[in-house]
């Protein structure tokens, strides 16, 4: 299980995509720290590149490399091997590849500028959306056998996560604005998590003033230390459920 998970880090490492996915990283960090001479706001501009960037490199590359091993996978369970070892060792190679080029690539320049706790909370946040997103591609594509269609799959995902969600909850907060549903909003929150990283990286600036009318529930529930345990459960849940799913369905597929 070793040696798979070294040669997929191996393997991704040298990938082009990979190494530009990182330059751009770094290149993007250092610029809004050098132009903003409050870090603080440099971590703000960055919010955005994990809340998007790195979700979508993540699915994507992700879901497309697990395609293009088809034939390696397809070797790997001709092997004395159990499918779960296998398929549990390609995830973690991509996991742990894609979280090191966003730490070379965005952690060290956070680390380096802003290396309090608000910048080591949007650091975690990037590199536990990396590993979400990645669970999520491994579910797209073991139960899409067409590699288009997986692919498909997953960007639309991806826009559901960072896009539509937010529109969707926008729309039932305004039908019903006559109703108090500030408390289930967080609940809601936890669907997504992306919503939950914002939420839990905008309370650590305390600029949660942004989030509007439900700040001060937000601020209630996320502040405390119970509830950011909780938060973080969920975002566990978030790798767990879906890299269970992608194993069960693996360990039965017609390869």
């Amino acid at each position: 299980m070793n040696k798979i998970i070294k040669y997929v880090i191996l393997d991704i490492l040298k990938n082009r995509i990979v190494i530009g996915y990182a330059l751009l990283l770094l290149c993007m960090s250092l610029s809004v720290f050098n132009m903003e001479t409050d870090t603080s706001k440099g971590l703000l501009s960055l919010l955005n590149v994990i809340l998007i960037i790195v979700p979508l490199v993540s699915i994507i590359f992700s879901t497309i490399y697990i395609y293009n091993a088809s034939e390696f996978i397809e070797l790997l369970v001709s092997q004395p091997l159990k499918r779960k070892n296998i398929w549990l060792s390609l995830v973690a190679g991509l996991g742990l590849s894609l979280s090191l080029a966003f730490i070379g690539g965005c952690v060290l320049p956070i680390l380096i500028y802003n290396g309090n706790g608000t910048g080591i909370m949007i650091a975690s946040m990037g590199i536990i959306l990396t590993v979400i997103f990645v669970a999520i591609a491994a579910l797209s594509a073991v139960y899409t056998r067409d590699k288009a269609k997986g692919i498909g799959v997953s960007i639309l995902l991806w826009l559901f996560f960072t896009l539509l969600y937010d529109g969707l909850v926008m729309f039932l907060l305004f039908q019903f604005m006559d109703y108090p549903v500030e408390k289930g909003l967080v609940a809601v929150s936890m669907l997504n998590p992306v919503d939950l990283s914002r939420i839990m990286i905008l309370l650590k600036l305390d600029i949660s003033a942004l989030m509007g009318v439900t700040s001060a529930v937000f601020k209630s529930f996320f502040g405390q230390s119970w509830g950011m345990i909780l938060s973080i459960s969920v975002m566990l849940l978030w790798v767990i459920v879906p890299l269970s799913l992608s194993v069960k369905k693996f360990k039965i597929k017609n390869l």
